[in-house]
């Protein structure tokens, strides 16, 4: 239970809440302990002695205490709830921000719809274990506990007699609950399975539809739906099994009462209605250990999600501040790159001692087949991930001495896929620099060759681009993310093959807009297309992660190695 109590610590600052809400709990719980006194009562005194204020008394007590219950019990609902749904939204944020800190080699690892099903369906475990089941836990264990005290006050002898199954009990919900906490364990992973799936299809429903695979698609998400059925179906399994063997050991308890107690009544050593009285509140006791057994099963179920949520929250975050970090001051440009090596699994290496330099102002290119490690160096230079040797260093500083936060304020990326988001024209652009002004974004726009189209929109600035901008064009969003970039204003520029998923005639108009991005920043291309690098200051050829050759294209093509063989490959239809 330890990751209970970890998951309890949430609810401490809502504790005047949760006091208030016991109380009202153990009020309303009250009501059902009063009930078997009166039977006694009504049986001892009121039918025996024919004592008429009694029964008066009786009666106008009964209203009264159940209109006091009403009270209560509306006032555990609501407090309970409230306390149940803070912490809910308390843990998803805290998840939230945990991923927002996560390395790239988290998402690289995981599925998008796995992380969604930690913030959606593990979460909601919470709720069931906080929320629906505290209420019950917290009233059954009254009862049960009320329910005691008043037996032994009764009748002692009985009493003992009654509490030699709570060991029986005990055991059997240890041996259940093992069980299924693993259960739930499994329910949790097949939910993220079929969430991962949901979210692979829905998101490729154009690739799906353009290859005619409807039916691969509803086969493979009945087989994960019916795997997660099994599961299931497995913790109902014990849950039922569990339930039926503690009401038989309680059964088992209740007929040894009903013999002894009928012993004691013939030999005049209790009343008849205090052994009816003991008799209900052994049915109140039964009660209370069969719904805390199913409570206990539900939690062990929902303490699947809880373990899941706190071993993501205990991570881990490789890529984060040194202890001492300062703030990058405002930088000239000035890049080195110095004997770095890097592997994305610690075996195979993506960069292998590669050093390299960019003074401030320049172009620097990288080219080379697929897979060479392009790409991997664009993302170390924003500690997107870790240098496993060597150093990045700007304006001589190395990148891990300062925050990352401020690292990244100060370097803008313009990827080959655009990533816009499911708002305005005017909110996308002004992402680049949330304090921005209208017409500032305006202004990036009329910069990225962005701002005649714009206008042409239905609403203008004001026009909501649907889901990842699917809306607009390729040359548009793309155009659109430029403009984010000039709205940042970057000493750093890393252009990520921004132009190589473009028509020609898209790439001409987004070409124009990246070279007036570039002017007067260090500025690091990656590039597809060699006509797009033709005036680079310094264009590095990369291959397996080592650097091949470096100048400029005049230089290179001189050489006559693999930056000319790529060349020609590229333009041999002119030749």
């Amino acid at each position: 239970m330890k990751n209970y109590r970890r998951l309890l610590r949430y609810i401490y600052p809502y504790k005047k809440r949760l006091v208030l809400a016991i109380f009202c709990i153990i009020m309303a719980a009250g009501a059902n302990l009063y009930l078997p006194w009166i039977i006694k009562d009504m049986i001892d005194e009121v039918l025996i002695e024919k004592n008429m204020l009694l029964l008066n008394i009786i009666s106008v007590s009964i209203v009264g205490v159940f209109l006091l219950r009403g009270l209560f019990y509306y006032g555990q609902s609501y407090l309970v709830s409230y306390i149940g749904q803070r912490v809910v939204i308390d843990v998803r944020e805290v998840m939230f921000r945990k991923f927002q800190r996560m390395p790239m080699a988290y998402f690289d690892k995981h599925q998008t719809g796995e992380t969604m099903s930690y913030l959606t369906n593990d979460v909601n475990a919470i709720q069931t274990a906080l929320v629906d089941n505290l209420i019950e836990l917290v009233t059954e264990g009254a009862i049960l506990i009320g329910s005691l005290a008043m037996m032994v006050y009764l009748d002692w002898k009985l009493s003992l007699l009654t509490l030699t199954v709570i060991p029986m009990v005990g055991q059997a919900m240890k041996v259940f609950g093992r069980k299924l906490k693993r259960t739930g364990t499994v329910i949790q992973e097949r939910l993220a399975d079929i969430t991962s799936l949901l979210q692979e299809s829905i998101s490729s429903i154009r690739v799906v539809k353009s290859f005619v695979r409807e039916a691969y698609e509803i086969e493979r998400f009945q087989k994960q739906n019916m795997l997660n059925f099994r599961a299931a179906m497995k913790g109902v399994q014990l849950t039922s099994l569990l339930t039926p063997t503690v009401e038989f050991l309680a059964a088992l308890a209740v007929s040894f009462i009903v013999w002894f107690g009928g012993y004691e009544v013939i030999n005049d050593e209790i009343t008849a209605g205090a052994l009816v009285a003991f008799l209900t509140y052994a049915v109140n006791l039964a009660n209370p250990v069969k719904r805390i057994s199913r409570v206990y099963g539900t939690i062990q179920k929902a303490m699947a999600a809880v373990d899941r949520i706190f071993a993501v929250l205990d991570m881990e975050e490789s890529v984060k501040d040194h202890p001492g970090a300062k703030p990058l001051p405002e930088i000239k440009g000035h890049v080195q790159v110095e004997h770095v090596t890097f592997s994305y699994d610690h075996e195979h290496d993506a960069l292998a001692d590669l050093s390299l330099t960019a003074e401030p102002g320049q172009m620097v290119a990288f080219v080379g087949p697929s897979g060479a490690g392009k790409s991997t160096i664009a993302n170390l230079i924003p500690r997107f991930y870790d240098v496993d040797s060597g150093d990045i260093r700007i304006d001589g500083l190395d990148i891990r001495d300062v925050t990352v936060d401020s690292l990244r304020e100060q370097i803008g990326i313009v990827p080959q896929e655009t990533l816009l988001f499911s708002t305005t024209v005017m909110e996308n652009i002004r992402y680049g620099r949330l304090d921005a002004t209208d017409e500032e974004v305006i202004e990036a726009a009329k910069a990225a060759n962005a701002d005649a189209f714009i206008r042409d929109l239905p609403q203008g600035y004001d026009t909501q681009i649907g889901e990842r901008g699917l809306n607009l064009s390729g040359g548009q969003r793309q155009r659109m993310s430029i403009a984010r970039a000039i709205l940042k204003n970057p000493r750093i520029l890393i252009l990520d093959e921004a132009t190589s998923a473009l028509d020609t005639e898209s790439e001409k108009v987004v070409q124009a807009a990246l070279d007036k991005l570039m002017v007067g920043r260090t500025s690091f291309v990656i590039a597809h297309r060699l006509s797009t690098i033709f005036n680079a200051d310094q264009i590095y050829v990369i291959d397996h992660g080592r650097i091949k050759e470096h100048g400029t294209h005049e230089e290179l093509l001189a050489m006559n190695g693999l930056y000319s063989n790529l060349y020609h490959i590229q333009f041999s239809k002119e030749f």
